[in-house]
């Protein structure tokens, strides 16, 4: 989104944190600015937590409130940001587009707070979008959840994606260094594991599929609030030999494993009151030319679906230990051509391109500006 504003001719600053503990950045080869400012993180390196947010939160508040004037501000969760964001331009009258990748109440729910909680995280969410000139949505599933969840401002539904640019440079290397070798018989869970994502599911269906495929694996590469609970259970039907955990990668490390990977697998937790997510990692996977599994209701079960040439992307199940097992077994049989591969992410590459997104939300923004006047 910031490429998209700066290559469209607007001068763009990004407010951020600074990155954890080993982590790498890029700043300076960027044509914007992006500056960063020190913010807790919880044990695990992540910012989560009420506290965590408001280290950033309160920071920002004074940073726009007394900081060089601009014609728009563009948000996105945690909504407390949103609210703290709502009030400094307020007080500027600056306008702000809330960027809903999801909706974090609905999110709340699922991870036992008391209701009191979800109460106050529902109010300031809803304050957070409710401020707002425009929201944008990620999907028309999300869009028809906020219109349900009350939100008031116009809602432009701009799509979701990835950066197909970054993918298919790694890719192009990968080829050039000729490390097209496939892994054998190797699911990869690429991205976050929390709560509504419910990725024990795969855990639960590995000792089924081991008892067919003695050499089979699973890796979960990524962080999540439910990657200890994943590893105690890996522990506990004792296949920690067939599981293993990494920490996240960066897309160019990605890349290759994805292409190399039997299957790419997500999940998301049915019934939950957030069957509209969409697990973005699906999208990464299609662009490396991987074959799908999806276990979960909402819309990346028409996703996994989508017929190329005649046969869909990959199997979507439900939400069963049993019907997961089944579907991962059949996958290792149905082996996929490195030419099937090869259609999978040329397809992908045009069709999830982040960079179409964020020359939407460039467009809702300009719209925003020429209505309410710039002020900068």
């Amino acid at each position: 989104m910031a490429n998209s504003f700066s290559e469209s001719g607007h001068t763009v600053n990004v407010l951020t944190v600074k990155p954890a503990r080993g982590a790498r950045t890029n700043d300076a080869d960027r044509t914007y600015k992006v500056r960063r400012f020190p913010v807790l993180r919880d044990s695990s390196g992540y910012v989560r937590g009420y506290l965590q947010y408001l280290s950033f939160d309160i920071p920002i508040f004074f940073r726009i409130l007394f900081g060089a004037r601009r014609d728009i501000f563009v948000v996105e969760p945690p909504p407390t940001t949103g609210l703290f964001v709502r009030i400094a331009s307020g007080l500027r009258r600056i306008p702000y587009i809330y960027y809903a990748a999801d909706i974090w109440s609905d999110a709340a729910a699922q991870t036992g707070a008391p209701k009191w909680i979800l109460r106050l995280v529902r109010a300031v969410e809803l304050l957070a979008m409710r401020g707002a000139s425009k929201i944008v949505s990620v999907s028309v599933d999300l869009t028809e959840r906020l219109h349900e969840f009350g939100v008031q401002p116009p809602i432009v539904t701009v799509g979701n994606g990835v950066d197909t640019d970054r993918l298919s440079k790694s890719l192009q290397a990968t080829v050039t260094s000729g490390e097209t070798r496939r892994e054998s018989r190797v699911f990869v869970y690429a991205g976050t594991a929390s709560e509504v994502h419910g990725a024990e599911i795969f855990v639960e269906a590995m000792p089924m599929v081991l008892k067919t495929y003695p050499d089979v694996r699973l890796r979960f590469i990524g962080g999540g609030s439910e990657r200890d609970s994943l590893i105690r259970r890996v522990n506990q039907l004792g296949i920690s030999h067939a599981v293993t955990f990494e920490s996240t990668k960066q897309i160019e490390e990605l890349a290759p494993i994805l292409r190399q990977a039997t299957v790419a697998i997500a999940s998301v937790r049915p019934n939950s009151g957030y069957d509209f997510a969409f697990p973005t990692k699906l999208y990464a996977a299609a662009v490396c030319g991987a074959k799908l599994l999806y276990t979960g209701n909402g819309p990346a079960r028409d996703f996994v679906n989508v017929e190329l040439s005649g046969e869909p992307l990959g199997t979507a199940v439900d939400f069963d230990p049993l019907s997961v097992a089944s579907a991962m077994v059949e996958l290792i049989r149905e082996e996929q051509s490195i030419e099937r591969r090869i259609a999978v992410s040329t397809w992908a590459k045009e069709a999830l391109s982040l960079k179409k997104v964020s020359e939407r939300i460039v467009e809702v923004a300009s719209q925003v500006v020429d209505k309410e006047g710039p002020k900068a």
